[in-house]
């Protein structure tokens, strides 16, 4: 009877316990059973697992194999058990040293012929291994990302037979040296972008403060190409910041571009996606789109023709930044800090209120497709512009060239600057308390936007909101006390949005 102990790491955050993975060797008729809350692709590791070890030249020992994946009432999914089942039967039945495996965790799927393929959730493994100072041994792709974790300690190896020979001691591996990751030069450039002042300004003033955008207007004027820009305007995440948003994103993607791994995320989800696909979910739920937006912006290209059930779910995290998932037997919880910004046409053909086309929807087919946006979920969205159509002396290039992003990325990181030093977060997170200290105007100009508040009819977030987007302007401006005309360039933007849905 032979027995070995083996530590992997199941794909459920950087806090989660370590698996034990237990291999049981005992005389009988050869079967391989794995036990402890197995998904099928856990179960049919047992296929690969015995292929590989032949494949590998090491005998796969006969009798009744029991592998036991503890904790048991932790579900277990994917491949990535595949290599830690492999080195507990090597050790169970001598054919390597198991002296050194209490020291290290093991994830990976293994092919037929004993190659290691990459899977998701290694850099999550890779912090949660260094936090129980423990070695990881990942996949050759998966390499580069799990060294990226502070002080972990990554070795690779290419086949299960080499990982057996450093595991034997006859041919060591070296540990996987940090990679350095560099700024991408692959966002495009403002510069690009010709005309649409106003668009550009509000653009500046989102990356600033963190605000959401909507920008409503006709077809090909120039939404979806400004949207695309404004990561290249926004500041770097600050280094806890960015390993929260590669945790996120390694744990969907096997593999991840050594070259994004300091940019901020900007996810575009097709109209068509489910509310699952949105927000998260599953029978063992994962992140969405909004989780995989965190730290980034989650930009709805055509917002109206999302179903109105999807656009209604995001109400909660844009407020909170989380989204809690709730199943019978689990409740998961994923961040979901993200930017909304969102385009959309001001009516179904497109042409509402444009002077070179005539618009031929009925006023019934507008009010419709505008209610597609609810009254709360516009209440969340601090700037809400139109963007005209240009003129084609512009488009021909006979116009001055736009501001290229350099230029604006510099003011945009000053004013964040501003925001940190001053209340530790940006001005679209500011607190009821914070803003009153933050954002006092004197007496007449609190009396002029109250006045305007009331005769727009805005609500009480509304008003919270036009506080946040004036204090980023004045930021923007370096000016350490809110002005009128500061109040006044935010309320352009609510009131625009306003007369848009008149």
């Amino acid at each position: 009877m032979n027995l070995a102990l083996v530590h992997s790491r199941a794909q459920r955050g950087i806090n989660a316990p370590a698996v034990r993975v237990e291999v049981h060797i005992a005389g009988g008729l050869p079967c391989m059973a794995i036990v402890g809350l197995p998904a099928t692709a856990v179960r049919e590791s047992k296929d690969r697992v015995a292929a590989a070890i032949r494949n590998s030249h090491f005998e796969f020992p006969d009798g009744r194999i029991t592998v036991n994946l503890a904790p048991a009432d932790l579900p277990k999914d994917g491949g990535r058990f595949d290599l830690p089942i492999a080195i507990g039967i090597l050790a169970a039945s001598g054919q390597i040293n198991d002296e050194d495996l209490g020291s290290t965790e093991f994830i990976g799927e293994l092919a037929l012929t004993g190659e290691l393929r990459p899977v998701t959730g290694t850099f999550s493994a890779a912090l949660a291994a260094s936090q129980d100072d423990r070695a990881l041994v990942v996949p050759p792709d998966n390499a580069s990302e799990a060294a990226f974790a502070p002080n972990s300690r990554i070795f690779t190896a290419p086949t299960l037979l080499q990982l057996a020979a450093h595991l034997r001691g006859s041919a060591v591996l070296d540990p996987v040296a940090p990679i350095a990751v560099a700024s991408s030069d692959t966002v495009p450039d403002f510069a690009d972008v010709r005309g649409q002042l106003g668009a550009r300004r509000a653009l500046e003033i989102a990356a600033a403060g963190q605000h959401n955008l909507l920008m409503v207007g006709p077809p090909g004027t120039g939404k979806s190409m400004l949207a695309a820009r404004l990561p290249g305007i926004l500041p770097a995440p600050a280094p806890n910041e960015a390993l929260e948003i590669l945790a996120i994103q390694s744990a969907t993607q096997p593999t991840l571009d050594a070259s994004t791994l300091l940019q901020r995320p900007f996810r575009s989800p097709h109209h068509t996606a489910s509310t699952a696909a949105i927000v998260g979910g599953g029978s063992q739920p994962r992140p969405g789109e909004i989780s995989m937006a965190h730290g980034g912006v989650l930009f709805l290209d055509e917002i109206a023709e999302f179903p109105r059930g999807v656009l209604e779910s995001l109400r909660e995290p844009m407020e909170t930044g989380k989204v809690v998932i709730s199943r019978v037997h689990q409740q998961v919880e994923f961040p979901a800090d993200f930017q909304l910004i969102a385009a959309m046409n001001p009516c179904p053909c497109g042409f509402d209120g444009d002077l070179q086309n005539q618009c031929r929807c009925t006023p019934d087919q507008i009010y419709r497709y505008r209610e597609k946006i609810s009254g709360p979920l516009l209440d969340r969205i601090d700037l809400q512009l139109h963007v005209p159509r240009i003129k084609a002396s512009i488009l021909a290039n006979r116009g001055p060239a736009g501001e290229g992003s350099a230029s604006i990325a510099a003011r945009v990181d000053a004013a964040r600057q501003i925001q940190l030093q001053r209340a530790g977060k940006v001005n679209a997170n500011l607190s009821g308390p914070e803003l009153e200290q933050y954002c006092s105007l004197k007496t007449a100009d609190q009396n002029a936007l109250l006045t305007m508040i009331d005769e727009l009819g805005l609500s009480a977030r509304t008003y919270h909101r036009l506080l946040r987007v004036a204090r980023t302007i004045a930021d923007l401006e370096s000016s350490a006390r809110l002005q009128r005309q500061h109040v006044n360039e935010a309320m352009a933007f609510r009131s625009q949005g306003k007369q848009d849905r008149r």
